[in-house]
């Protein structure tokens, strides 16, 4: 496992453009062998090409550049007034200065507020000044960012070089956990801490980690910073125990025969026993959004902090029903 800081000034000479990345796609879609079915045609990847050269003007000026200590990194503001989402392994520590540089080389400097150590968020507040900071939007639905949907990571891997530019890397999502996404976007030392956005240029993750293969790119997801967004803000360090562990719902799942996500046990004494969750009900749905397996339920629970409501839709014997369960904090010695 490597994190993705590079120290400075090491520089990357490697531009990657959105062309090669779907030249890249292409070849591993229909390869050296005619015979072999697709994985993708063309016309798909001409219009992820188009989706991306029209999404990329616009979210670029929020990615920004980060120095601090001996290391480069990445980072990408999220609001007008300069809040930034950042790798928690970029500052280290709330109160940290850190010199960053914008779009067009313009320096300035942040400050490290809270982070989850444990997943790797954190947030940092950029110094004021007279007009708004540009910026891009979270998606807050951490639990519809599946397996095989497209997504881009940005980044100024080797540090920032205004000659070249952020480099772009286009893949896909190929794994879901409560706290991350991985994919089979390409990151290089530098990278820590930029954004992954979907195609509707919402950030989507943070880059975290890369692996040994190609598809074990680590993106912290939206999740670990929605839920314990007050308290980053306070810069606070988010503990395993805490909210950062995520809401505690009770109940073990499995799914049936009949491919559904259904309950196969209920801890006694848990949130979802007293809401009336009961052994052998299929989940249909949480909060509206319907739930097809058990990654992506435990993703759902887990992007909620204690204290916050779900309504979980269930059927039984043929009849459904729907719940509202408040979640607690999760008790230590049923670990995590």
């Amino acid at each position: 496992m490597l994190s993705l800081c590079t120290p400075f000034p090491r520089r990357a000479a490697t531009i990657l453009v959105v062309m090669q990345i779907i030249a890249a796609h292409a070849l591993a879609a229909g390869g050296s062998d005619k015979s072999a079915t697709p994985m993708t045609d063309i016309a798909a990847l001409l219009q992820v090409q188009s989706d991306v050269q029209k999404l990329l003007p616009q979210v670029r000026l929020a990615l920004v550049a980060i120095q601090t200590g001996g290391g480069t990194a990445s980072g990408v503001i999220i609001s007008a007034d300069g809040l930034l989402l950042t790798a928690a392994h970029v500052p280290g520590a709330p109160g940290k200065d850190m010199r960053v540089i914008l779009e067009d080389g313009t320096m300035t400097t942040a400050k490290s507020l809270g982070m989850d150590k444990t997943t790797d968020a954190a947030l940092a507040q950029l110094k004021k000044r007279e007009k708004p900071w540009p910026f891009v939007s979270l998606n807050r639905e951490v639990a519809k960012a599946q397996p095989g949907e497209w997504c881009f990571a940005l980044g100024h891997p080797g540090g920032f070089d205004k000659a070249r530019g952020p480099v772009l890397r286009v893949g896909k999502i190929v794994k879901q956990t409560a706290n991350s996404l991985h994919t089979d976007c390409v990151l290089m030392g530098g990278d820590s801490g930029g954004p992954l956005f979907n195609f509707t240029g919402e950030v989507i993750g943070i880059h975290s980690q890369i692996w040994e293969n190609r598809d074990q790119n680590v993106h912290v997801s939206m999740a670990p910073f929605l839920r314990s967004w007050d308290a980053m803000q306070k810069s606070e360090i988010i503990k395993t125990w805490g909210i950062g562990a995520g809401g505690y719902l009770g109940v073990a799942t499995v799914m049936s025969d009949d491919v559904e996500l259904a309950v196969a046990d209920v801890i006694e004494g848990s949130p979802a026993q007293k809401a009336g969750v009961r052994a052998g009900d299929v989940i249909l749905s949480v909060n509206g959004d319907a739930m097809t397996d058990q990654q992506q339920f435990t993703a759902t629970v887990r992007a909620r902090a204690a204290g916050d409501t779900l309504k979980i839709k269930l059927r039984n014997e043929g009849k459904e029903r729907e719940l509202s369960v408040q979640l607690a904090q999760k008790p230590q010695e049923e670990g995590q």
